[in-house]
């Protein structure tokens, strides 16, 4: 292994879309979502064990995480888990790792990897991270893993890159487009040019710092004026200043939309960003009727293609629904229609706005 290859895993969002068992004070990451007996961020650092240091995994989340990681986590050092004192996207926590693990070593190279992802195929997921670490470190890029779309996902990211390889599989990208609507998806996919963003990214910290400086120069003066710290005593103090005056942008607004050395390699291992309950879904054994339950006391009566998620330990009896979530907690129900999941973030803010944070 590389003892200059390092991985950083973002553990620090609430995950809505998977409310109501997703909760602000148990998120998603830390759920075992597809009952295989291991939680999404227990999938993901074991995914990077084969081919990274396991010194070299670090868990960057938000503070009040931090038992919980140590608690699902207990190989991993309490040096490498990163603490992050507020919620402000993901650019900030990017800045923050590439810092910290320039100070610890200038020839390090980073891979900023989601927590709560599914690779089922691992092997190539391993060989695609291994050529893109290689490539970034050759090139100065910074690379992406753009995924093979299989259908118009209205959920996704997209990726455009150009048709001229520069390199075996890997092209420069052209542009990046948030979820677009079901049209414009349909148009994508039949382009054949645009990928699936999966939000993994590969290059030097060096490069990423650079961009940094070039691209999000107020940022980057925040976390360069106090660089000297990270890795001390004073690092927490430093971050707890340097946080409360980061933009709240993401790392794709930041950098990954405005560089020019930006390279993506179109992908297929078996991935899911598991985001919503159709992706949980999708990647769920299902009865003869298409219903995907979970639950060891769930009776489904004249019901299909729905989504049903239940404590082992309470009985739910379903008649009559066709392509809906049930998902039934201890103190909240869901009942939604699968082709409205997408309005679930929206149905969260109105039990706030009415009911307040009690259930969330």
């Amino acid at each position: 292994m590389n003892k200059h290859y390092y991985v950083a895993i973002m553990a620090g969002g609430i995950g809505s879309r998977f409310w109501p068992k997703s909760r602000t004070s148990f998120p998603k990451q830390f759920l075992d979502i597809l009952n295989t007996g291991k939680t999404l961020i227990q999938w993901t650092y074991e995914r990077y064990l084969d081919f990274i240091p396991a010194e070299n995994i670090y868990i960057v989340t938000s503070e009040e995480y931090v038992p919980i990681v140590k608690k699902q986590l207990r190989s991993v050092s309490e040096e490498n888990i990163i603490a992050e004192p507020s919620r402000k996207n993901t650019a900030p926590c990017v800045a923050y790792i590439s810092f910290k693990l320039q100070q610890k070593d200038p020839k390090a190279s980073l891979i900023v990897a989601p927590s709560d992802h599914i690779v089922m195929d691992t092997k190539a997921f391993e060989k695609v991270s291994l050529q893109a670490l290689d490539f970034a470190n050759h090139t100065k890029s910074l690379v992406t893993l753009g995924i093979k779309p299989g259908y118009p996902n209205t959920g996704y990211g997209y990726i455009q890159y150009e048709t001229m390889a520069v390199a075996d599989n890997i092209y420069k990208v052209k542009t990046f487009t948030e979820k677009p609507n079901l049209e414009l998806a349909k148009t994508f996919l039949a382009s054949g040019d645009f990928l699936w963003n999966a939000g993994i990214f590969i290059w030097r910290v060096q490069d990423v710092i650079n961009a940094f400086e070039k691209y999000e120069p107020e940022m980057f003066d925040l976390f360069a004026a106090e660089r000297e710290k990270f890795n001390t005593p004073g690092e927490k103090a430093a971050i707890d200043g340097i946080y409360p005056l980061c933009t709240n942008i993401s790392i794709d607004y930041a950098i990954m939309e405005k560089a020019n050395n930006v390279y993506v390699i179109p992908s297929s291992f078996g991935w899911s960003d598991l985001g919503t309950w159709n992706s949980a879904y999708d990647n769920l054994e299902k009865d003869y009727l298409g219903n995907a339950v979970t639950g060891k006391n769930v009776l489904v009566i004249d019901a299909v293609k729905c989504m049903v998620s239940a404590p082992d330990n309470k009985l739910l009896v379903l008649q009559g629904l066709d392509d809906f979530i049930v998902v039934d907690t201890k103190d909240a129900l869901l009942i939604c229609k699968k082709d409205k999941e997408q309005q679930i973030k929206e149905y969260v803010a109105e039990v706030r706005r009415n009911i307040g944070d009690g259930f969330l």
